[in-house]
């Protein structure tokens, strides 16, 4: 039986200049808005008092801008990066030319700006993406170009298969793992760590500070 498991895009499958339109869209309610404010300890009046926000210039409450790209992000993820991305190196140019409210739908849309493979991290690749929320009337109200670490298929094919052929049963025990022992002096300072081809240090090594 052929099997498919859903995910994103590796670095290879990504092309420059290519829009990717994200669906279906986030209707954002006022219940969405007071969790996401209040969880995150942002008590702006803006996001929480309608009376008071009544008589500001938008007239009623804004959808926090923050929950806005958060959600941006997020609708991206199952056609650009599940499963391919190895780590986010950051954002820049972050803008909200339009508020949202509450009751509106946020759709997005990611299109690749410049990619280039790894100088120290062989196997992977810096790609630089500009994400774009629109409302339900295709208004722009937000934006954001981010730049995150990708794999190339091949490698993480590779390191997926080297991690399974190491994995550890549930049931072994210290002495039946190679390398820890149990307590073993032939095995001094390991502190029970084991570092695999998915150790998560990072170091930097390309220009622009990117990883």
């Amino acid at each position: 039986m052929r099997e498919v498991v859903q995910r994103g895009l590796y670095y290879d499958e990504l092309e420059t200049g290519v829009v990717y339109r994200h669906r279906p869209g986030r209707t954002l309610t006022e219940a969405d808005d007071v969790v996401f404010s209040t969880l995150t300890m942002n008590h702006q009046a803006l996001h929480l008092d309608a009376a008071w926000a009544a008589t500001q210039p938008f007239g009623q409450r804004l959808v926090n801008s923050m929950m806005t790209l958060s959600t941006l992000v997020g609708l991206s993820v199952g056609q650009v990066t599940q499963g391919t991305i190895v780590a986010n190196l950051g954002f820049r140019e972050v803008e909200f030319p339009k508020p949202l409210f509450h009751g509106d739908t946020l759709y997005a849309e990611t299109e690749v700006v410049e990619k280039r493979l790894s100088a120290s991290r062989p196997g992977q690749g810096v790609v630089t993406l500009e994400h774009r929320g629109l409302n339900q009337d295709g208004v722009l109200v937000a934006r954001a170009v981010r730049t995150a670490l990708f794999w190339t298929r091949a490698a993480h094919e590779a390191a997926s298969k080297a991690a399974a052929s190491t994995a550890v049963p549930d049931d072994a025990e210290p002495g039946d793992i190679p390398g820890l022992g149990a307590g073993r002096d032939d095995n001094p300072g390991l502190g029970g760590h084991v570092a695999g081809v998915h150790d998560p240090v990072l170091e930097r090594g390309d220009e622009e500070g990117a990883w």
